[in-house]
């Protein structure tokens, strides 16, 4: 079993687990840990635990010591040279001609580097620029393109259903987003409707895609024919997160509505398929 303590650097980021090496850190702390980017500032998330060793990636780094005022006071100031050197960058940028997007800057806490994330539709020969700016800022240069998806993660808005974006507010990680997922819940396949601000599938497609799976496990499928108390009839609509089928009794001469609950306790089962 491993002490660990969940860290998290950015808001909406990714939680990292460190050694906290004896110290009394407590959930919401701000903490000063090492990294293999160089000594960061972060904040706990997750109160120290014990953990089976295949739940973490060994070995661990230590925190080094809680957060003081002092420590603020340099991010705040980490935070205003990055906002300059942000500007300098994209100065380079169009000096260079280079086809790129800058999207964001970030120094870490000991200022022993300086990140530029941008975006490119494809590989970007950036080398001069990289000799510019560590000219002008002395000190460990790193370009890192992102994608899309990122982009919209750092920069934040408000999606199309009026609320801010998910990614920029409590998703740590991008789950894989497929067009099934759209289809398998009935929703219209015009990308403009199913699409995010960064332009890929839309996060939330995800979030009941496990509970239209289930349902669609217990259905049969449009087309079907199946007995039901009237009779058999074939299946012509679904409501899936209701468990209710709509179906054309044939003996009745018109549409019937059941619930999946209904027809198993009458032994409904399906008798025919049609193409």
């Amino acid at each position: 079993m491993y002490d660990v303590v969940g860290v998290r650097f950015k808001k909406a980021g990714k939680i990292y687990y460190f050694d906290p090496g004896g110290l009394a850190i407590e959930k919401g702390d701000f903490v000063i840990v090492e990294t293999v980017r160089g000594v960061e500032y972060g904040k706990a998330v997750v109160a120290p635990k014990k953990v089976e060793e295949h739940d973490v990636v060994l070995p661990l780094k230590k925190v080094l010591r809680i957060a003081d005022p002092k420590d603020r006071m340099i991010v705040e100031e980490n935070k205003q040279a990055a906002k300059e050197a942000y500007e300098v960058c994209n100065e380079k940028v169009i000096t260079h001609q280079l086809d790129m997007k800058l999207v964001d800057v970030e120094y870490t806490f000991d200022r022993n580097k300086v990140i530029f994330y941008f975006t490119a539709d494809g590989r970007v020969d950036f080398r001069e620029l990289v000799k510019d700016l560590a000219a002008i800022f002395r000190t460990r240069i790193e370009l890192r393109q992102i994608g899309v998806r990122d982009e919209a993660k750092m920069l934040g808005g408000i999606g199309p259903c009026g609320r801010m974006l998910c990614c920029s507010t409590f998703l740590g990680d991008f789950d894989p987003v497929s067009i099934k997922m759209a289809k398998d819940q009935n929703l219209s396949l015009n990308p403009t409707k199913i699409s995010g601000l960064c332009g890929r599938l839309m996060c939330c497609l995800k979030y009941e895609n496990d509970e239209y799976e289930e349902a669609k496990a217990q259905l049969p499928d449009l087309g079907e024919w199946i007995q039901t108390p009237e009779g058999p009839g074939k299946v012509v609509g679904l409501n899936i997160l209701e468990r209710v089928l709509q179906v054309d009794v044939t003996a009745a001469e018109r549409v019937l509505e059941y619930t999946i609950d209904e027809l198993s306790k009458q032994g409904a089962v399906t008798v025919q398929s049609t193409d």
